[in-house]
């Protein structure tokens, strides 16, 4: 695991998300008998579509500083949890990008109290994805998407945050209404919400991160939770290698089933080539099989003959 996210954190940029679980058990006396301690996976999502999972039992800014660990240079990209705008302010190196996705939940839940000037907003953001997905239809990569980006992007977010500070300048809104919250959010963060503009590497949203985490709230559902924060890494070890699979079109199976089985005789110093996405690339045309595979060497070394019967 150590190997990947090496490779994670070697990335020129990195996109991070944190998710709680409940992993640790509080104890038999006191007043939290019974309960289940939160803990908190905090994802990496790095440039070769690898995915880690790593675990802390606390929220704060210090887990990111430990596993970033100066390691990482680059463009981060996040949510709106000030901890990431902390973290990066005081690095050297780091470009802190934050997340537009984030930034419509805040325009959506606005619309029960002001249901037309949160609907223009969404509308404006919208028209931000239209030209993303008119990138993606283009197929364009590089310094072609940094300028199609600066020529059709830019103008849409400049007039967004324009229409924002006009919003807020025409007064008749509580500082503790939905609306105002939202303009005060997005405004606060223009910086880092403009830095896609410039770099075609960079996307607008986490969205790609969230998709791999979601196997996490999903599980929840069906384990409940981790007993001891030592499963919880563990459950975060797997899970790491079982996203990156599904990233690379791999069979989580059939690359379990090949690693456990390889990981003893395979070289210590080459054990990157363990990894998911460089597995695929050296052993995945012909997996090590389970003894119960129908295709493992020694099943089909015994088949039975056919018996031919005399009439």
């Amino acid at each position: 695991m150590d190997a990947q996210t090496d490779n994670v954190l070697r990335s020129r940029v990195l996109a991070m998300d944190e998710t709680p679980i409940k992993a640790g058990h509080q104890g038999r006396a006191g007043p939290q008998q019974g309960k289940m301690k939160t803990g908190w996976f905090w994802p990496l999502y790095g440039d070769d579509d690898e995915v880690v999972f790593t675990y802390s039992n606390s929220r704060g800014r210090l887990h990111i500083e430990q596993v970033l660990n100066d390691q990482f240079s680059g463009t981060l990209i996040s949510d709106g949890y000030a901890a990431y705008a902390r973290y990066a302010a005081a690095q050297k190196g780091i470009t802190h990008a934050q997340c537009w996705v984030h930034s419509r939940r805040c325009f959506v839940e606005a619309q029960k109290d002001h249901p037309e000037k949160a609907t223009e907003a969404l509308q404006q953001i919208a028209k931000l994805y239209q030209i993303e997905d008119t990138i993606k239809e283009k197929e364009l990569t590089g310094e072609k998407k940094r300028q199609y980006r600066l020529d059709h992007a830019k103008p849409v977010v400049s007039g967004f945050f324009q229409w924002c500070r006009d919003q807020l300048a025409q007064g008749g809104l509580l500082p503790s209404e939905p609306l105002t919250k939202a303009l005060n959010y997005v405004l606060g963060r223009e910086t880092s919400l403009t830095v896609f503009l410039e770099d075609p590497d960079v996307q607008p949203d986490t969205n790609h991160l969230e998709r791999a985490l979601r196997p996490i709230p999903m599980g929840k559902k069906n384990w409940m939770f981790c007993w001891t924060e030592l499963g919880a890494e563990h459950l975060g070890i797997i899970q790491s290698l079982i996203s990156t699979c599904k990233l690379h079109d791999i069979t989580p199976y059939t690359y379990l089933v090949d690693v456990l089985q390889r990981i003893s005789q395979h070289p210590a110093s080459d054990v990157s080539d363990l990894t998911p996405r460089l597995w695929k690339t050296r052993f995945a045309e012909n997996p090590l099989r389970a003894l119960i595979d129908p295709r493992h060497p020694d099943r089909q070394s015994k088949q039975p003959e056919a018996t031919v019967h005399a009439h």
